[in-house]
């Protein structure tokens, strides 16, 4: 019997240890500030909402053609390292220490291939911003996610500012319309707006919800401005600066009055999310809505090539399920 209740005892002590073992995260990618803000606030002990994780393990790679990311991969390695993760050769090596996975590698055009190695492994995965380069990445890697089952979700920390999510959860009163900006940087390997703009097309869309038709852009020098009209009427308009103030925010339009929206606010903001969401499985973005800020940009790209004529989301999805299509064929087997 005491040897018995010896092993029943130890048995449970064994089950707790497991329990309580901290959720291991590995980071994809170490060529953005993001990355080793993430492991600054989860490896810190310091924030509530990281207990129970750990950042334990990094793969550098990460951008490899665009020098204002690649450049930055020496510096960050060794700031993660200080935080006690472990640096290792490949993906593969680090997907059996994991036990799920931020992928933050700064060049969207990578995103696919390492997502798809991700999900082969069974780990559950956030995207960082842009989900990818283009929307017909953007579709594969959800297709490819529901092949293997495994929960995702992207998002840029402008959502979770707290105003805008006081205006998206109705908190200050109907939203009938709303102007949003934020920087735009050039990236001549991305699409328009898909490298940074896109941090001011998901405040937009934050505020407003699914629901664009389509879209008419103006663009000059200075910047661009895009005007969505929403298929209940409303309107809202993205600014993209190019030259001047290197900002985010903009102005939502209730039935009574105008609220300014939030702007930048730093990342634990959209931590909470992600690792609520590592806890959880429930992407707190949904598919559709991802998938429908990159129609925005990419009907807003085919619109300035045509001269600033109106362009539908149906068509630019329809573009994009046809890259889309493309691209799955690899991994068709």
């Amino acid at each position: 019997m005491k040897k018995i209740t010896l092993l029943f005892i130890s048995l449970c002590l064994c089950i707790n240890a497991m329990a309580q073992a901290p959720i291991r995260i590995g980071i994809i990618g170490l060529d953005t500030s993001h990355s080793t803000a993430f492991t600054e606030l989860i490896n810190s002990g310091q924030e509530a909402c990281a207990e129970g994780f750990n950042v334990v393990a990094a793969y550098p790679y990460g951008s490899q053609t665009i020098e204002s990311s690649y450049k930055r991969i020496p510096e960050y390695t060794e700031t993660v390292k200080k935080h006690g993760v472990k640096i290792v050769d490949s993906i593969a090596d680090l997907l059996k220490e994991v036990d799920c996975v931020l992928l933050e590698t700064n060049d969207g055009r990578l995103h696919l291939e390492q997502a798809v190695e991700v999900f082969k492994a069974g780990k559950i995965c956030f995207i960082d911003k842009p989900i990818g380069a283009t929307l017909g990445e953007a579709i594969a890697i959800y297709a490819m996610a529901d092949k293997y089952n495994i929960p995702i979700f992207s998002s840029s920390a402008l959502r979770y500012s707290p105003i805008n999510q006081q205006l998206r959860n109705g908190e200050l009163g109907k939203v009938i319309g709303a102007d949003c900006y934020s920087p735009h940087s050039v990236e001549p390997t991305h699409p328009d707006f898909g490298f940074y703009g896109i941090h001011g097309v998901e405040t937009l869309y934050t505020i407003l919800g699914t629901g664009c038709e389509a879209v008419n852009r103006v663009s000059t020098e200075q910047g661009d401005v895009v005007t969505g009209y929403w298929d209940d009427d409303r309107i809202g308009t993205f600014r993209a600066i190019i030259k001047g103030p290197h900002i985010y925010g903009g102005m939502a339009y209730t039935e009574s009055k105008a609220v300014v929206a939030g702007g930048y606010v730093g990342y634990k903001v959209l931590l909470e999310q992600v690792l609520k969401f590592f806890k959880t499985g429930v992407a707190p973005v949904s598919k559709e809505e991802t998938l429908e800020i990159f129609a925005f940009m990419r009907a807003s790209n085919l619109s300035k090539e045509r001269g600033g004529e109106m362009v539908t989301l149906d068509e630019a999805f329809k573009q994009g399920e046809k890259e889309a299509k493309r691209l799955l064929k690899q991994y068709a087997k």
